[in-house]
């Protein structure tokens, strides 16, 4: 069956394209402070004097560390960031005196007219500023530009892709879990146990998710971890809906008489003879909570209810910098929305190119 759906994935052009940008998605994700030019743990190193500077802009920096810091463990650093403060002065030359660097400090440049400001000239003493610090002049370059406070917009992006994709996972993790579990049991059972469990169901689905999400999060407090619990708290009525269908359906296949004649009890029945059956409809269902989760996610932290800054994330991302999507700094805004708009687009057709393998039939 594996090899029979990968077949046609490799016959498929756009579900073949949609699962390679998610695979180049999840490895970026995990690679992202490796491949960042900013591999602070918050992404946040601020460098007024190079704000809302253009794509693949470069500059050379003088890189201040206090001596005394401790090594960081190479692989906290390479998948959680450093936490190590580093100062960066930008500068246009330099050249070494007796006992002291003196350099040019690049100021900015002209919001108008796009002209550099005059540099600053600057003595750092090797006595006094210099002192118990570590230095090198490093050469930086920015491939989507920096934000307003200096920030680097590609590092936020990289960053801000695992804050995405771990947010649907754990939307579609918790949303399997207890959606198949009420569906299971409301579709196996019937009667009395049905009708509580559908109840609740319709309760909650009568309520709108972004509703709902925003209760959770004013009453858990906001936060990341308080984001996953919230949007997957809310997926778990479709995937609990698909489920009790299926199972009611599958229920009157012969192989369940069999079982229950062999005397297999029905938690048995339920998890080794019926779920594996209805798992395509579950696969879809669970791709299309997967996108849910990523916009919700998006949509909250642009209203100020996700990811707090300054943790980065494509939704505070276009929170931050919406204003200058008419202006000559739209880049800003278009890569964190394109970003979004890529991810879900392959998460739906990869989702479409299941429910076209399986065969399945949703009926909302």
């Amino acid at each position: 069956m594996h090899n029979k759906f990968w077949q046609r994935i490799s016959y498929n052009k756009s579900a073949f394209f949609s699962v390679t940008l998610l695979l180049l998605y999840f490895v970026v994700s995990l690679g992202c402070y490796m491949l960042a030019v900013d591999n602070s743990a918050e992404v946040n190193i601020q460098i007024p004097e190079i704000a809302l500077h253009p794509p693949f802009v470069s500059m050379t920096f003088i890189s201040l560390q206090n001596k005394d810091t401790q090594t960081e463990n190479r692989f906290k650093k390479a998948f959680f960031g450093s936490n190590i403060h580093t100062e960066l002065i930008p500068v246009v030359s330099w050249h070494e005196a007796t006992g002291s660097i003196i350099l040019k400090k690049y100021t900015g440049k002209n919001q108008f007219t796009g002209e550099p400001l005059p540099s600053e000239t600057i003595t750092l003493s090797k006595s006094k500023e210099l002192l118990n610090k570590e230095y090198k002049f490093i050469r930086k370059t920015f491939p989507f530009g920096t934000d307003a406070f200096g920030r680097c917009v590609y590092s936020r992006i990289l960053v801000g892709s695992r804050i995405s994709l771990t947010v649907g996972l754990s939307a579609v993790l918790i949303s399997l879990t207890i959606g198949i579990l009420i569906g299971l049991a409301g579709g196996y059972y019937g009667g009395k146990t049905d009708t509580v469990l559908m109840l609740i169901v319709n309760t909650i689905w009568s309520i709108p998710t972004l509703l709902l999400v925003f209760a959770i999060v004013m009453a858990l407090g906001r936060g990341v971890h308080i984001l996953y619990l919230a949007i997957g708290l809310t997926l778990w009525v479709d995937v609990a809906r698909i489920v009790r269908g299926q199972v009611m359906s599958a229920k009157q296949n012969v192989y369940i008489d069999a079982a229950r004649s062999l005397g297999y009890d029905n938690k048995r029945i339920m998890f080794r003879h019926i779920l594996p059956n209805i798992i395509g409809p579950i696969l879809v269902i669970a791709a299309g909570n997967f996108a849910t989760a990523i916009i919700l996610e998006a949509g909250l932290s642009y209203l100020g209810f996700g990811v707090q800054p300054p943790t980065p994330s494509w939704g505070n991302m276009l929170n931050e910098n919406y204003g200058y999507a008419l202006s000559g700094y739209y880049f800003l805004a278009v890569i964190p929305a394109l970003t979004i708009v890529l991810l879900v687009l392959s998460i739906n057709i990869l989702g479409n190119s299941l429910r076209d393998y399986f065969d399945v039939k949703i009926d909302k």
